[in-house]
């Protein structure tokens, strides 16, 4: 394999605050957990782990021109990452609050300042990372009515540049909200387009997972569809399909760990390797992700 080029990671960074409940929500009352306030937003985790797997890359994205702003920029460039990030005063740098537990995580949000990310900003930040080969999309972008415009931008200049694109698709409740035919319009011909099993759902139906895959290659030309604790699926234009059974870890908070999986497969597959070595190491990196606190790299 060879090193893998530059990527250019364009969406949404979030101040994470994450609950990890110490037991059943108690709704109405008190429930103890352990709090933890830091990086987050699916780009922002993905362009850490990025970095942590020595990939160059680029975060594209928006913040508020604020503390909490100015502490998420900070983090990803002391991680390593390089950022193309535009402030918004009077806007605020976006919240998630992730209530997790029991291998599952529920999430409150506010997006913020992620919603007044521009066209011209996602371009300019593109045309200023000139030896990036690769483009990856957190479907965010293109489900916020506010950033949708730059979102369909930077695919089109990605294109227009001859860079390769990936795109995951983020998120099934707003996938719902915009109806899957416009979703598949949109990431129409991607080199790769990344999903959950409840958004191959809402994307193929109820499908099983192989087939779901083999499905959507049709609108891209490969899918991987995550599967957590039972693996994952890749499909291409070609029908091969590569099975990974997922890596049998303590579990101590989901959150990030298809972020981190992303970057796994990223990071091998720009570099040459085969859908089984590409699903491995994506495996590996969201594994590692769930056996600690937190959606980033361990520091």
């Amino acid at each position: 394999m060879t090193a893998p080029p530059r990527v250019v990671v364009v969406g949404d960074l979030i101040t994470d605050v994450v609950a990890v409940l110490g037991g059943p929500l108690a709704t109405g009352s008190d429930t103890p957990a352990a709090i933890r306030v830091g990086g987050g937003g699916q780009a922002a985790n993905t362009a850490a782990w990025l970095a942590a797997q020595d990939v160059p890359v680029t975060m594209v994205g928006a913040v508020g021109d604020d503390d909490a702003g100015r502490d998420r920029v900070g983090e990803l460039e002391r991680a390593g990452v390089d950022c193309a990030v535009e402030r918004h005063p009077g806007h605020a740098t976006g919240t998630v609050i992730v209530l997790t537990g029991d291998g599952e995580r529920t999430m409150v949000t506010e997006r913020g300042a992620n919603l007044w990310l521009t066209a011209g900003h996602v371009e300019r930040a593109l045309a200023g990372a000139p030896d990036a080969r690769h483009l990856h999309l957190s479907a965010y972008t293109l489900l916020d009515d506010g950033s949708r415009g730059a979102g369909l931008r930077v695919l089109a200049a990605a294109r227009e540049r001859g860079l390769s694109i990936s795109v995951d698709a983020a998120s099934a409740a707003p996938l719902r909200r915009v109806g899957a035919a416009a979703f598949l319009t949109w990431v129409r011909d991607v080199d790769l387009l990344l999903v959950n099993a409840d958004e191959a759902a809402v994307l193929a139906g109820g499908l099983d997972p192989a087939a779901q895959a083999r499905a959507l290659s049709a609108t891209a030309r490969r899918v991987v569809v995550k599967r957590g604790a039972a693996g994952a699926v890749w499909a291409d234009r070609t029908a091969t399909v590569s099975v990974a059974p997922a890596r049998r870890v303590a579990v101590a908070d989901v959150t990030g760990a298809g972020d981190a999986f992303a970057a796994g497969l990223l990071s091998a597959w720009l570099a040459g390797a085969t859908p089984r070595e590409a699903l491995d190491r994506a495996g590996d990196l969201g594994a590692l992700a769930v056996s600690t606190v937190g959606a980033r790299p361990a520091s």
